[in-house]
């Protein structure tokens, strides 16, 4: 039964609803930054599972990367998914985000088999790129969907990395955004206020 709530895109700019992606994009490049003129590894400030340390991992690990390619791999992603989130459903938007970076992140300290450090914020992405998928099939409005849609098409394939086919891939951090995501969605679906006027 498709629901009579349409998601329109709201007066904010497009650059205030890349604010807050922003910020934390900013302090990614800048926690790597200071990594290469330090000569210093900072992995020690991501998740450590089970770990009294690696509960800072639940605050620090997504400002933390192990590689240009990494960070970069993250960096555009974060700031599309999260502008378009803000952009569209901002009533909504700091929830999802919050919990995407947060709760992803306490599960797998809670969960996760492997004693080793987690850094990186792609389980914030999977958590965004859940949230947006899942959440236009359950409002059925017509921008929902097309938003659903697009970000299934241009982002689909990385929900691979759930799957753990790479030892040196924290596919906990993605299968935990995911999930993240999805009950979010469920969560949120018939929230009548999902932006702002």
């Amino acid at each position: 039964m498709a629901f009579t709530f349409v998601a329109m895109p709201n007066t904010k700019s497009v650059y205030a609803s890349s604010a807050l992606p922003f910020q934390l994009v900013f302090i990614m490049w800048l926690t790597f930054s200071i990594e290469l003129f330090l000569h210093t590894d900072l992995s020690f400030l991501g998740i450590k599972p089970g770990s009294l340390w690696g509960l800072v991992g639940i605050l620090t690990a997504p400002m933390v990367h192990g590689s240009y390619l990494h960070l970069l791999s993250n960096t555009f992603p974060l700031l599309f998914l999260g502008t378009l989130l803000f952009f569209f459903y901002d009533g909504i938007g700091k929830v999802v985000f919050v919990r995407g970076y947060f709760i992803t992140n306490l599960l797998v300290w809670v969960f996760s088999p492997r004693p080793s450090y987690h850094i990186g914020a792609s389980g914030l992405i999977y958590s965004l790129a859940a949230f947006l998928i899942v959440f236009g099939l359950l409002r059925q409005d017509f921008l929902s969907l097309v938003i659903s849609i697009g970000v299934m098409v241009a982002y689909g394939g990385i929900f691979y990395g759930v799957l753990p086919t790479h030892p040196f891939v924290s596919w906990e951090s993605h299968m935990a955004g995911t999930l993240v995501g999805v009950v979010t969605a469920f969560n949120l679906a018939h929230k009548r206020k999902i932006r702002h006027n």
